[in-house]
């Protein structure tokens, strides 16, 4: 099976949210009701039970005024995933055409995926103990449907389909974007990070919807994968080991140390 993506244009989006009620439905997700704060985004981030976003980011311009950029936000499904890489109980797979899918029954809520994240997407989901996210709805693709928010999407905003095919199209709309008012046009997730399976056309830099420019996995992640989880099953008895000649060792010495008092003092 071809690498599939699941390309999303912000320049065609008008902020429906229709994407993000067919991920609730699809999935069978509770409501995560939150405060209002006086804006129009729903959540501030993505939660256990909600595994897709729409976020609402307002720009004050000294020439154009207030202007809205929107950003349907959800896991990037990374094609060399650090959640995948520091779960200690293996998880976290890829399917063969791009995915990065979660088994809830290894999952035992340690939140390692969440901090190893470059886009802090996993998210605990307390009533189980277990982390929980974006599929890009295997379960969908595999019997030969779209993702439910790709399916959804009323304006075209969302594509689905193999990502060298969805590459070229985001370069021909990138270059329409550049000649037609937005000099900054690009594209995001075609290297970042060796590349996402989930591929942006931004009307503007990265920053201003709230992207990481430059994404990076945290610095102790090859320490963990390389180091730590290889040696896993013994550094545990290696360290009691340790302990035990530690306490010997120091009872040793108190005792000689005691004799030579002793023999001082006589």
């Amino acid at each position: 099976m071809a690498n599939l993506t699941n390309l999303y244009d912000v320049s065609k989006c008008t902020a429906c949210r229709a994407c993000q009620v067919a991920c609730k439905n699809w999935n069978q997700l509770p409501a995560a009701i939150e405060p209002f704060k006086g804006n129009y985004q729903t959540h501030e981030d993505t939660n256990g039970d909600t595994y897709t976003i729409v976020r609402f980011i307002e720009h004050e311009d000294p020439v154009g005024g207030v202007t809205w950029n929107f950003l349907k936000y959800q896991c990037m499904h990374c094609s060399d995933p650090a959640c995948m890489k520091v779960c200690p109980r293996g998880a976290y797979s890829k399917t063969e055409w791009g995915a990065t899918i979660h088994d809830p029954d290894k999952c035992i809520g340690c939140q390692y995926c969440t901090y190893a994240c470059p886009f802090g997407i996993p998210k605990y989901r307390e009533r189980e103990d277990k982390v929980a996210k974006c599929t890009l709805c295997a379960d969908r693709v595999e019997e030969g449907m779209q993702p439910a928010c790709a399916a959804t999407c009323p304006t075209g905003a969302l594509k689905f389909g193999d990502r060298y095919e969805l590459l070229q199209y985001a370069e021909e709309r990138v270059n329409f974007l550049r000649a037609n008012g937005y000099p900054n046009a690009t594209i995001y997730g075609k290297l970042e990070l060796g590349g996402l399976n989930k591929i942006y056309i931004l009307t503007d830099t990265p920053d201003k919807f709230g992207l990481p420019v430059d994404p990076k996995i945290p610095g102790q992640i090859p320490f963990w994968q390389d180091i730590v989880q290889p040696y896993f099953g013994w550094l545990i008895p290696l360290a009691l080991a340790g302990s035990a000649v530690s306490f010997v060792t120091t009872r040793l010495l108190a005792n000689k140390h005691k004799e030579n008092k002793k023999g001082g003092h006589e």
